[in-house]
């Protein structure tokens, strides 16, 4: 069993789909497909169901995948630490993003990374069902590395590097009878339509804590994936939002109120899976990112 054969098993079950797999590895369909064979023929059993329009696992598959990522973990960390010993890092460093990442430069952290570690490959990712879909990544090993909001206490397997943190403002269009107060309690809020993210994004899981807490009923009406976009939908009379300060820059039409009966700070941490240490690229990024916000 070689390394390569795990590596092109573990990116068709991630992409279910062998023209992906291929593309992310960067070889010729047929590469993949001949190698995944050669693999079921030295296990002797077939690892991949490819009578589905989307290619799923086998029960040898699935039992196969974790340690496939482990196998290939740490096979990265062998080569890192030869790396560092030889003064450069060298590799792939899989990082998921948030939609938004406003409350840090993140394309200028990236750029001095880069700069730094001009031998590592950064693979970035934003993934649809926010924090909680990139922490579900980490812990399969399909990602090294993620920018999460994880309010409240940490997920099991998970360990978090705190970086910064941004305040859920109250945003209003400028025509709404609140809009000329300085601050609102979250019962005077009762009935409206919010527009928020969806479940599993963290300033969503921090407006439906504080608003639990307060005993006070919320329909959210709209939902979006990228907070950026929030003052907009207000704008034209979708419904108010709770944003985090970052997304509310040069905001016009729109009038901002604070909430001054909550908790509605939104974390942003960095996080990687507890059951191995981080690699050497990672631990680079993690350092360089306290440095952006020190």
């Amino acid at each position: 069993m070689e390394l390569r054969q795990l590596a092109c098993f573990v990116a068709v079950a991630d992409e279910g789909n062998f023209t992906r797999a291929a593309a992310r590895l960067h070889i010729v369909q047929s590469a993949v497909s001949s190698t995944i064979k050669s693999l079921e023929r030295e296990l002797d059993t077939p690892l991949l169901d490819r009578n589905s329009k989307r290619v799923l696992l086998t029960d040898a598959g699935a039992a196969l995948l974790p340690r496939a990522r482990a196998a290939l973990h740490a096979a990265q960390e062998a080569a890192d630490a030869v790396a560092e010993v030889r003064g450069g890092l060298r590799g792939t460093l899989r990082l998921g993003t948030l939609t938004s990442v406003r409350v840090l430069d993140l394309p200028a952290l990236l750029g001095e990374f880069h700069r730094r570690h001009p031998g590592v490959l950064l693979q970035t990712s934003a993934l649809p069902s926010g924090s909680q879909g990139l922490v579900e990544a980490l812990l399969e090993r399909r990602l090294d590395l993620a920018f999460v909001s994880l309010p409240g206490p940490c997920p099991a397997g998970i360990t978090l590097t705190d970086l910064t943190s941004s305040v859920l403002d109250l945003v209003v269009p400028a025509g709404h009878p609140l809009a000329r107060r300085e601050s609102v309690s979250l019962a005077d809020l009762t009935g409206l339509d919010f527009v928020d993210s969806p479940v599993g994004y963290g300033n969503r899981t921090v407006a439906d804590r504080a608003f639990a807490a307060a005993s006070v009923a919320r329909r959210v009406a709209v939902e979006i994936t990228d907070v950026a976009t929030g003052v907009d939908f207000v704008r034209h009379g979708l419904g108010v939002a709770l944003l985090p300060r970052f997304a509310l820059r040069a905001a016009e039409d729109v009038a901002t109120l604070t909430v001054h009966d909550a908790d509605l700070n939104w974390p942003l941490s960095l996080a990687v899976a507890s059951g191995h240490r981080p690699g050497a690229a990672a631990r680079a990024l993690i350092e360089m990112a306290r440095e952006f916000v020190a």
